[in-house]
């Protein structure tokens, strides 16, 4: 994963793989749990009709609760004085679950950080306390979650990309999101202002078939087309250098002998690479190349959900965030990442439940590049002879 500009991040410490079938630790038998306090004060604050229901809260299962605790549980051993709740004589200092859980609500609901607070009797400087230390752990222990697959994680996501559409030998789709800003919020600067008059920060990332996160780019003003972010990406430069996206396959069958290079999938905002395929965007196509084009962008529509339920499930993502800090935003961005890739690998049964469809950028018009490499061309052009002879051999 590319850094994030504009972020000054703690050193971390590498973390052990995820191991299989985790799960993190619940209360003993008999223990009063965590929650059953915390849903009566989400009651007593009018929070929703849903309030003691954990899932419809959170967006998450508790399972992955849990795991989210043991996973940072190291960096709130130590409880915070002042972190307390002070509604209806209730002056205990916040554990840990609890301290998660407003951060999540945080993110999960978008609401300002005075509603939330009044919500819990907390002056609202605690609960960006809370929510900011939340993030910083998840960036040094969760880390584990948002990595470049490796040789064998990376040969499943090409056969899952061909099943989807046919594309031999893809390994990614790549796009990019506006996360709107207050207008108010960068007063001396047009840099901010992109190509709808709103003010704005790019989240730009490749994902997988799973709609996982795989590598994310943010801190990039609205003004700045998706084209010139991908190039200031360390993605760009690895891919460039040939140490990613390097690997080869030999097509099969009528195409024997053709040779592809590993590569990714993306609209036509972005430049014709060979490792970076784009539709065709001549008029009057061949039916090969409509072809192409049809199972291309079919193939894209991971990305575009991927982006969509982001910004859907953390709801302080979705819609103009006030007097955003646009050193911070980027790392809020980056935590939302991880935390839908950590549903993802624990298999939530709530990741799917997000209701969102596939347009992440309501508002923004189509971007185009004329920039195309002659290796590329003859690339696609390779990939658009094999698709369009496979016919009906793949669900449409």
């Amino acid at each position: 994963m590319a850094p994030l500009r504009g972020a000054k991040r703690r050193k971390r410490h590498p973390e052990k793989a995820l191991p299989a079938g985790v799960t993190a630790p619940m209360p003993p038998p008999g223990a009063t749990d965590w929650w059953d306090a915390f849903s009566r004060r989400l009651a007593a604050g009018h929070y929703s009709k849903d309030s003691q229901n954990f899932e419809s809260v959170f967006k998450m299962s508790r399972k992955t609760f849990d795991y989210i605790c043991s996973l940072i549980s190291r960096d709130f051993s130590r409880k915070t004085q002042g972190f307390r709740n002070f509604r209806f004589g209730d002056k205990s200092i916040l554990g840990l679950e609890d301290q998660v859980a407003v951060a999540l609500l945080r993110l999960t609901t978008g609401e300002p950080l005075l509603s939330i607070g009044n919500r819990f009797g907390m002056n609202h400087s605690a609960i960006s306390n809370i929510t900011w230390k939340f993030i910083e752990s998840l960036e040094d222990h969760a880390i584990i979650h948002l990595k470049w697959p490796d040789p064998e994680e990376m040969a499943t996501i090409k056969v899952k990309f061909e099943k989807l559409q046919g594309l031999p030998n893809c390994c990614g789709a790549i796009d990019t999101t506006h996360i709107l800003m207050c207008s108010s919020a960068q007063p001396n600067s047009n840099v901010w202002l992109d190509g709808e008059n709103r003010n704005s920060m790019v989240l730009q990332a490749i994902v997988d078939a799973d709609m996982r996160f795989r590598d994310v780019v943010s801190g990039w003003p609205g003004s700045l087309d998706d084209s010139c972010i991908l190039r200031t990406s360390g993605f760009y430069k690895v891919c460039e250098k040939g140490t990613r996206l390097e690997g080869q396959m030999d097509l099969p069958g009528e195409a024997a002998g053709s040779v592809v290079r590993e590569y990714i999938i993306g609209d036509t905002s972005y430049p014709l690479l060979p490792w970076l395929m784009t539709p065709y965007q001549e008029r009057d196509l061949s039916p090969a190349k409509a072809e192409f084009n049809r199972r291309h962008k079919a193939s894209r529509m991971v990305v575009h959900g991927a982006m969509a339920r982001l910004k859907e499930r953390w709801q302080v993502l979705k819609g103009e965030l006030w007097r955003p800090d646009k050193h911070r935003l980027p790392r809020i961005i980056y935590a939302c990442c991880l935390l839908t890739n950590i549903m993802i690998d624990l298999k939530d049964s709530e990741k799917d439940r997000t209701v969102a469809g596939h347009n992440h950028d309501v508002g923004y018009t189509q971007q185009f590049s004329d920039v195309a490499d002659d290796g590329a061309v003859t690339q696609r052009d390779m990939i658009c002879n094999y698709v369009s002879k496979l016919g009906s051999k793949l669900p449409l």
